[in-house]
């Protein structure tokens, strides 16, 4: 069994709210989908909690990038001054460490990425996509096996190449299990979900399915911290409590 994380978003109390849960499950592979700072205000807790899980990989995120290469014109003004302050918090070592971080992975047949199979570290598959079918047909075809696993819009759920989103809750049992039909499946948020459940979000992967899993952690404390770091806009913290 490995769990599969993504988009911690240096979210202290989430990140180990869930390493809790994957510890209580004996789990003892992880993969890290990327996006472990920005937003947040606990960038360095959250490297080195990463570092103690020893993952498969550690996965090159959009933030990651915007760290190492600047911000691109398209990020928030609000994102991007995350991240000009994370930077600051960060060690020369933790910079390099980062550097180490690929864009993709293989876990067996399946496929790692942030973002997309097309763009691994910038592009967004939003459930509206289902609509765009020219899109979503690039995407599928750049997919060497069946399947591939994404985080970086913060939504869990199933991309179908029958072109439908299923969310977490249409599942049995918050499962889906592989079919020959490709999928993409995004694995949800750890540190700011955006599905309006505040939970922190994983998946687990047993080789033929992925199981969704939502965890409570201490909201209140993040947003705290976060409202006493100026640099950081207030609403990253409200809108944990509303996951948005």
């Amino acid at each position: 069994m490995i769990a599969i994380i993504s988009d911690l978003h240096s979210n202290l109390e989430a990140l180990r709210a869930v390493v809790d849960d994957i510890a209580k499950k004996r789990i003892e592979q992880v993969v890290v989908l990327g996006d472990v700072v920005g937003y947040g205000p606990n960038p360095n807790e959250c490297l080195e909690l990463v570092k103690q899980l020893r993952p498969q990989v550690i996965l090159m995120g959009n933030h990651e990038d915007a760290l190492l290469n600047g911000c691109p014109d398209n990020m928030h003004p609000r994102a991007q001054t995350a991240i000009d302050w994370t930077r600051r918090q960060l060690s020369e070592a933790d910079i390099a460490f980062i550097k180490t971080w690929p864009t993709e992975h293989y876990i067996g047949n399946l496929m790692a990425v942030h973002a997309s199979p097309r763009d691994h570290v910038l592009e967004y598959i939003f459930p509206h996509d289902v609509r765009h079918r020219q899109k979503m047909v690039e995407i599928f075809a750049k997919i060497p096996g069946r399947h591939c696993v994404v985080g970086h819009v913060h939504i869990p759920g199933v991309f179908t190449e029958d072109y439908k989103f299923i969310t977490p809750p249409e599942l049995m049992s918050n499962l889906y299990l592989f079919g020959d039909e490709k999928a993409v499946i995004n694995v949800g948020s750890v540190g700011q979900p955006r599905d309006l459940d505040p939970r922190a979000c994983y998946v687990t992967f047993d080789g033929e399915a992925v199981v969704f899993r939502r965890v409570d952690y201490d909201v209140r404390l993040t947003q705290k911290k976060i409202y006493g770091i100026k640099e950081l806009d207030a609403y990253l913290g409200r809108r944990l409590e509303a996951g948005r």
